[in-house]
């Protein structure tokens, strides 16, 4: 892939911007307000097809003229993006082929959005003509600097016509014979052994698990190869100094973000998040049923995990403007929180903060979705948290770019072990309702949550690292030598890494041998990469290494305390919540027990050396306390930056100078005082010379550089 690399001078910052949505012209007023609160990009046109061609190869292309010249006029870049997540009704009504089918069979309705099936031949060739007439049209405008691809891609699961043969041809590759498929599925079972390719059933109706996890890689390589032609074509005829990019609406059911993310130079992603007390600690207020998370460390969660698609600088294309939701979801955030959002997103390596969007809507499903714009346009409260933001991104310049984040462990993250959880969750709300249809898409997400959350508020930074760019999923090479890999990450949590390789289980044990920490969580090292259940001792070829083992497993109604013991002691009200594995020591040390009468004769940690390095099991699912006991074990007290303050958080990375920056923040209203462990200087704000404190007012975020 032909290098397009893009390195800002400073932090990319604006909104999602649609002329074409606005009731009557406000261009030369939005344009004014965009420059007077500091805005240096927006992005257009990806939800217009109908826009860009109102009837079958009638193309009206001179609309987004005015708003690039008016760009390029006031020094604001471009991103236009691809209209291909929401097709015309003439197309619809001349092809109602193209239909997406649901998991119930039936052809979706038009009238929202995502209604068709992305693999479909009548789709991609109208696709791919108006995006090479855009492209045509607009790739040399001075105001262009990059392109969206498909916005979100990977919505829903295709279940068209066209997609299930697709994926019997897929399998007839993958397998050669039915008798192979027969066997590796194990379709005995139940009497589904196919005769032919043509027995097949379709996945509507599937009830196995080896059907489901081959499902959901044949779905993300639709999504990859969708993106890799929209790729193609675009780079084909635009400008080699402009770049690609997507919006990953991270966890979408038909996308593996990280192949996905091949087909870009940038990697992006649309984090929402709860504000107001959502974002309180030490407790938040948290949603029970809703879309988008709570919690600050989610927001540093879903930076890490964009970060890690690439293992570089990402762009938040799309945050909470205002409310996000419905018309009866709407909680705009307090003063203070939009600053510390971005700036919670920066630390972690984002390069662009956009909001979706500029101007709330006056019609259409996305009336209520908040804007930095009200409905009556003009600039309020939101417009003077942005604009203040905006002074600060400029006033910070190239000293918040290029930032590689620190890191205390490393998290090995597993898409595929993401979705086999998702269909056979060991965590789910409906768990003791129907066990032949319980499925939970947050399965993985939330054990891994657990772990992270531990870390945040205890003062520790994770890194995650795709196990696809440590093992290559095609040819099970390895991609990062262990020996090599332990000398940046001395220790590694795995959590949750239910579907693995038997290459993977060996890199583990090299990495272990070669000095390594790693710390084993529950669901780790179970199943092999059909999700079925391997044959050896749990878990898999690492119960020697770790010098315990389990066979019994158990969901928990009720969390059971944690006990102490004198090797490892726990920060108050550790407990064990959702799931216990029934942890039997084979010489391992036993670090914690838990206070109940039948579950306190099975550790919940663990730990034994092995070669240079050692293994720790945690075999639950740790609120934070007990998961930041874990960590203090691991790593010795935290360096003193949140250290009795509950309120507090601390991020940092170094630049591209070689400087070190820290971010600290406050989530809440009573202000805090904190003594600095380091020397530092203040980034944003005047200062004679280094300074050792800093204060925090009501939801307030610093910026200070350390001082060698």
């Amino acid at each position: 892939m032909a290098d397009r690399s893009f390195k800002p001078k400073s932090i990319l910052f604006g909104p999602a911007f649609y002329e074409e949505y606005q009731p009557t012209d406000n261009l030369e007023e939005d344009f004014r307000l965009l420059k007077e609160a500091h805005m240096n990009v927006i992005r257009v046109g990806e939800g217009s097809w109908s826009h860009w061609e109102p009837e079958d190869g009638h193309f009206e292309l001179d609309w987004l003229q005015p708003v690039l010249d008016k760009a390029q006029e006031t020094g604001i870049s471009v991103i236009i993006g691809v209209p291909t997540f929401a097709i015309p009704q003439w197309l619809v009504r001349k092809y109602p082929e193209v239909a997406l089918t649901d998991a119930n069979g039936n052809k979706r309705f038009f009238g929202g959005r995502e209604e068709h099936s992305l693999s479909h031949p009548v789709f991609r060739f109208y696709a791919e003509r108006v995006i090479r007439k855009m492209v045509e049209r607009y790739a040399d405008h001075p105001a262009v600097i990059g392109w969206q691809l498909h916005n979100e891609p990977g919505l829903w699961l295709n279940y068209s016509h066209d997609a299930f043969e697709g994926f019997k041809d897929w399998l007839r590759h993958r397998y050669g014979t039915v008798e192979k498929l027969n066997k590796a599925w194990g379709l005995v079972y139940w009497s589904h052994e196919l005769s032919t390719w043509d027995d097949l059933w379709k996945p509507e109706g599937n009830a196995q698990p080896q059907y489901d996890i081959e499902w959901r890689r044949y779905q993300a390589e639709l999504t990859d190869e969708l993106l890799g032609w929209q790729r193609e074509l675009i780079t084909s005829l635009c400008p080699k100094s402009q770049f690609i990019t997507v919006n990953h609406a991270l966890g979408r059911d038909a996308t593996n973000e990280v192949t996905a993310s091949r087909a870009l130079d940038i990697a992006g992603s649309d984090p929402y998040f709860e504000m107001q007390d959502g974002l309180r600690l030490p407790d938040p207020d948290m949603p029970e049923h809703s879309w988008h998370p709570a919690g600050p460390w989610s927001l540093a969660l879903m930076g890490d995990r964009t970060y890690s698609l690439k293992q570089q600088p990402y762009f938040v294309l799309e945050n909470n403007g205002g409310p996000i939701g419905g018309s009866a979801d709407n909680r705009p955030g307090y003063d203070g929180q939009w600053k510390q959002s971005a700036w919670q997103f920066i630390s972690r390596g984002a390069e662009m903060i956009e909001y979706w969007h500029w101007q709330q809507l006056h019609y259409g499903t996305e009336t209520y979705w908040g804007g930095i714009l009200p409905h009556d346009r003009k600039p309020g409260r939101v417009f003077e948290q942005v604009a203040d933001l905006g002074r600060d991104l400029e006033k910070a310049g190239d000293t918040v770019v290029g930032l590689t984040p620190d890191a205390d462990i490393t998290v090995l993250y597993s898409v595929e072990s993401r979705w086999a959880l998702a269909y056979e969750p060991h965590i789910s709300p409906g768990g003791d309702t129907d066990p032949h249809k319980d499925r939970n898409p947050q399965a993985y997400d939330d054990t891994l949550t657990a772990f992270y959350k531990g870390a945040y508020v205890s003062g520790r930074q994770m890194r995650l690292v795709q196990d696809e760019q440590i093992i290559d999923p095609d040819t099970r090479e390895v991609l990062q030598p262990a020996a090599e890999f332990v000398a940046d990450n001395p220790v590694l949590l795995v959590v949750g890494a239910y579907v693995t390789s038997d290459e993977m289980l060996a890199w583990l044990r090299d990495y272990v041998a070669a000095g390594g920490h790693l710390i084993l969580g529950p669901r780790s090292a179970y199943a092999d990469l059909l999700a079925r259940p391997r044959l050896d001792v749990k878990p898999s070829r690492l119960a020697d290494d770790a010098e315990a083992s389990y066979q019994e497993f158990c969901n928990l109604r009720h969390d059971v305390p944690a006990v102490a013991t004198e090797a490892m002691p726990l920060r108050d009200g550790a407990t064990a919540t959702d799931w216990i594995d029934c942890l039997i020591p084979a010489g391992a040390e036993t670090l914690v027990t838990a206070d109940h009468p039948h579950y306190g004769k099975f550790p919940l940690v663990t730990t034994a050396p092995s070669g240079k390095g050692r293994v720790t099991i945690v075999g639950t699912v740790p609120n934070a306390a007990l998961a930041a006991s874990v960590y203090d074990y691991v790593l010795g007290p935290e360096a003193g930056w949140v250290s009795g303050h509950p309120t507090v958080s601390h991020s940092s990375a170094v630049n591209g100078k070689g400087e070190r920056i820290h971010f600290l923040f406050n989530w809440n209203w009573d202000p805090v005082r904190i003594k600095l462990p380091v020397s530092c200087v203040p980034v944003l704000a005047d200062a004679d010379g280094p300074v050792d404190e800093a204060e925090l007012g009501p939801w307030g975020v610093t910026l200070l550089k350390e001082l060698h």
